[in-house]
Order: structure tokens, then sequence, then C-alpha cells
């Protein structure tokens, strides 16, 4: 794909404890490694990565892989506002990853206002179940996610094992968002943003959503 070539570009951030494995999942996703070892997250990284969400619609991702230590926070913190998606990733081997997700999600949603932020929880390290480490059952997991109004995917960096999906699943939400007017394009803020030279291209493959709702707003008719 022509990196190049893009409509919209969102921005995501990667959200959790330290070491549940933020910057593994992204080093899967974005180019198919695993490392075992792998240096931790100083303040924010970023990764990006192309999507065709459906024919003739391309997603240039932008991640913010945060770290996840108290003494980085303010500067993490910074970041959350000009984010239009979020990945709520806990470690299912370590049970105080997964009961600090509610208070990731909050400090997200509290900073965001008047802003929205789709999210997801991730359950990372689903390979650890095989081994005996799981100390986070799926159903207290998709308890939580149901709570905040969430869809849960159980994943693992190192296998690969719905990663793809995963990633995939919260760009196309945040997409449909967007067609649908949940999410708008706002000037001054970067969650969202529309290309400039795909104007013609994009208002062309929007043609077929000339039926929604007026309300909705659609990305290049603000440019």
């Amino acid at each position: 794909m022509d990196s190049t070539l893009w409509q919209y570009q969102f921005r995501i951030i990667m959200l959790g404890d330290s070491t549940v494995g933020k910057s593994s999942l992204l080093k899967r996703y974005t180019e198919n490694l695993f490392l075992e070892s792998i240096n931790e997250t100083v303040g924010v990284d970023f990764y990006v990565h192309f999507l065709e969400v459906e024919p003739g619609v391309r997603v240039k991702l932008q991640f913010w892989d945060t770290a996840g230590q108290e003494r980085f926070r303010s500067v993490t913190r910074s970041y959350y506002r000009n984010s239009v998606g979020g990945l709520l990733v806990f470690d299912m081997s370590n049970r105080a990853s997964f009961d600090h997700i509610k208070e990731w999600h909050t400090e997200v949603w509290e900073r965001v206002q008047p802003h929205r932020v789709v999210f997801i929880l991730v359950g990372q390290k689903s390979d650890m179940d095989t081994k005996g480490g799981r100390m986070v059952s799926r159903e207290e997991a998709e308890k939580l996610a149901g709570q905040l109004g969430v869809p849960y995917a159980e994943v693992s960096a190192r296998t690969g094992q719905n990663v793809k999906e995963a990633f995939e699943l919260l760009t196309r939400r945040v997409y449909q968002a967007l067609m649908s007017g949940e999410v708008e394009l706002q000037e001054g803020w970067d969650g969202v943003k529309c290309a400039p030279h795909s104007l013609q291209a994009h208002r062309a493959s929007l043609a077929h959503l000339e039926t929604t709702p007026k309300n909705t707003k659609k990305c290049c008719e603000k440019m």
C-alpha cells in the first residue's frame, strides 16, 4: 500500500500499566516482530501503520505508546486529548494491571472532553492461559468491558494471536463513529485528520452516505 495515499489519520493511544506488553503489541502489529526483551517506554513512542477500512478508504494510524509508570504520567496525559482511539491493555497474568483499567479509562475520559475516545479492552499474553499463568478470567474481563461499554479481545504479542484483529476492530469502530457523526472532525483537534490531497476522491467515496442524518460530519467537508 502506497503510504502517501490516505484519506484519514487516526491517533490511537496505548493505555495500561508498565510491562503489560503495549510496546510488544505495537511491534507485532506494525512490524510482525516479537522481541523477548524490549526497552521500557520512556515518555511516549510513536508508530505508524496503514489500513484499508473499506475499498478505497485508507487510514493512516498514528499510535502513541505511553509509559505506564506514574513518574511519566504528566507527560503522557498531555497526549490524551488529541486521541480518537484507545487500547486499554492489561496483562492476563497480572491481576493488578486488570484492577487498574478503570482508573486508566476514567483518567482519559475526564481529560478528552468534549471530544470522544473510542476504546477497546485488550487482555494481553493470552499464551499464558495454556501455561497456567492466567490470573483474570474471560468472564471477569467481559464483565468489565460491558461496564465500560467497549468490546473485549484476548491477544498475544508473542504468538501474534488476535493482534491484527484487535487493532483492526478498534480502527473500524473509530471509522464507523466518524461516519455516523458520533466522532466529528474539529478544528484544533488532531484525533482525526483528513488528507487535503484526497478531497475529490474522498467526496466521491462518500457519495453513498448522502442518505445519512444531516448532522453527520463528513471529514473533508470541513477542510
